[in-house]
């Protein structure tokens, strides 16, 4: 059998920038087994598959996919970048003609649309909770050494850990950290952590350079050590910092080696527009 695969730089208008994402296209159904030894072969954080929901339906014509996500060693319930990515492959590659395209996932029904030379996701709006410090402390230590931290968050949904350090420190800080993420897991006693959010307030001033906030996302519980640009991750920070700087329309930048631009606009209904560019860098066939 041979499938269609892409792989696209996603939340960037550069190639080898962003995220990378692998998407695949079904038009049968893949033995279960396939999905997990796919992603393992394409070796990026995440793989998406689009699949068809119904025999007549058309990459082209039709609006409604069923879409799933793995990273090298497990199946994940929501990854935003390998969304943005299989958008860009539907809309750019396929040329669908529908101007919003809908994906049944783990997490829900979740949208995207064109707007200009954007792709705006709708996503779910995760709720973050106070989180007691000493039960995580460890981890948080094993990750920034003696950085200071200004507030800690716990989004149960999500199961990820927002830490948000201290208000002194400069893009520069967070940047630079050097985090051992392999040894986490050793440090995670709650078992309730899949995922840990380091984030920074930003300066906005107007300027095209200035952003809201500033984070790094570590997964090595889904075998992703630090993941470039992470949708989902948004998905809990946008409603913290919204909170937090009194705002609904937000920019952010994640500080990975290879760096990523979102825009937020949270709506009332729970839900968050997350929107960003895409480059397709790769187009072939996978022989399975």
């Amino acid at each position: 059998m041979q499938l269609p695969v892409f792989t696209v730089d996603a939340f960037t208008n550069e190639a080898f920038r962003g995220n990378p994402a692998a998407v695949c296209l079904l038009e049968n159904e893949l033995d279960e087994d396939k999905h997990q030894k796919i992603a393992r072969e394409m070796n990026l954080s995440e793989t998406a598959f689009i699949r068809k929901l119904h025999p007549t339906d058309d990459f082209t014509q039709s609006s409604c996919f069923g879409l799933r996500w793995f990273t090298p060693t497990n199946e994940v319930p929501l990854c935003g970048h390998a969304t943005l990515a299989s958008a860009a492959v539907l809309f750019h590659k396929r040329k669908n003609i529908n101007p919003t395209l809908t994906f049944v996932t783990l997490s829900g029904e979740l949208r995207a649309r064109q707007v200009e030379d954007d792709i705006v996701l709708d996503l779910p709006l995760y709720s973050t909770y106070i989180q007691d410090s000493q039960e995580v402390d460890d981890m948080i230590k094993a990750a920034i050494g003696d950085g200071q931290v200004q507030d800690i968050r716990y989004s149960p949904d999500a199961k990820k850990l927002l830490v948000r350090l201290s208000d002194k420190y400069e893009r520069s800080f967070l940047e630079n950290l050097k985090v051992a993420a392999q040894n986490l897991p050793q440090f995670e006693r709650t078992g309730k952590v899949k995922g840990l959010i380091l984030t920074l307030k930003g300066q906005p001033g107007g300027k095209p350079q200035d952003y809201d906030f500033y984070s790094r996302y570590f997964a090595p519980w889904y075998g992703v050590p630090e993941d470039p640009v992470t949708g989902s991750a948004h998905a809990v920070l946008s409603g913290y910092w919204s909170q937090q700087l009194g705002k609904k329309e937000m920019r952010a930048f994640q500080c990975s080696y290879r760096g990523g631009e979102l825009k937020m606009s949270l709506r009332g209904d729970q839900r968050v527009d997350i929107s960003g560019q895409a480059v397709i860098v790769l187009a072939g066939s996978l022989t399975v």
